[in-house]
């Protein structure tokens, strides 16, 4: 049955800014985002409380299929509820996001949250972002995206990112991270990070963020 409005994929690697422009692009369509790599994040960060080792993946399979995970609206959008606790502060660390993308390698995983993905976007008017949506999740999707940019540029981003959180780092640490994490989400054996054969690849690296929104709304609306 066709959707009565699309499913937008926003797919690509870290920093590339997908979390703001998936929001601002939902806001401008009037839109549901959901952000799937923080379910990914939820795992790892209850993988690494719970002492349950990155690389177990029948483990973690196990440990994604326990959870309860659920976006409530809050005051900034969509925040991630874990076993009923609002979590999505707890998500955004460095360690988090390694253990995020350690743990999306295993097959258990994708597969435990595979379905909670699809049924959160089953009847369109919806974008999701995240590594494999136009590739895995959502195949058919109408829109598919491929946001990217220099590893440079994701680097300064996420820098900031961290820098408005308290959190003290330096852009070398950044960077180092964000390459480790680049070659280990690319290379994975089970839907390894790539954009779809039929995506638009959208560069970021020298536009802004409302370009980058306006080019994927209208991708949406058709214009």
């Amino acid at each position: 049955m066709a959707r009565k409005r699309p499913v937008v994929a926003i797919d690509g690697p870290a920093g590339a800014g997908k979390s703001s422009v998936a929001r601002q692009v939902a806001e401008e369509l009037g839109y549901v985002r959901v952000d799937t790599g923080a379910l990914y994040r939820a795992v790892g960060l209850v993988a690494l409380e719970r002492g349950v080792e990155l690389d177990d993946g029948p483990g973690l399979g196990n440990l994604a299929s326990e959870l309860k995970l659920a976006f409530v609206e809050g005051p900034g959008g969509p925040r991630l509820q874990v076993n009923g606790s609002d979590r999505e502060d707890d998500l955004r660390s460095q360690d988090v996001a390694l253990a995020a993308s350690r743990v999306s390698a295993h097959p258990e995983v994708r597969g435990a949250l595979l379905e909670a993905q699809r049924a959160m976007g089953a009847d369109g008017g919806v974008v999701l972002e995240g590594r494999d949506i136009g590739t895995v999740v959502f195949p058919d999707a109408e829109v598919k995206v491929f946001l990217t940019a220099s590893p440079e540029a994701r680097a300064r981003r996420r820098l900031r990112d961290l820098e408005d959180k308290g959190t003290e780092t330096t852009f070398e640490e950044v960077l180092a991270a964000m390459q480790e994490r680049d070659a280990r989400d690319s290379s994975r054996a089970h839907a390894p990070l790539k954009p779809a054969e039929d995506a638009i690849v959208v560069d970021s690296t020298e536009m802004s963020q409302p370009q980058v929104v306006a080019r994927i709304a209208g991708l949406a609306r058709g214009d």
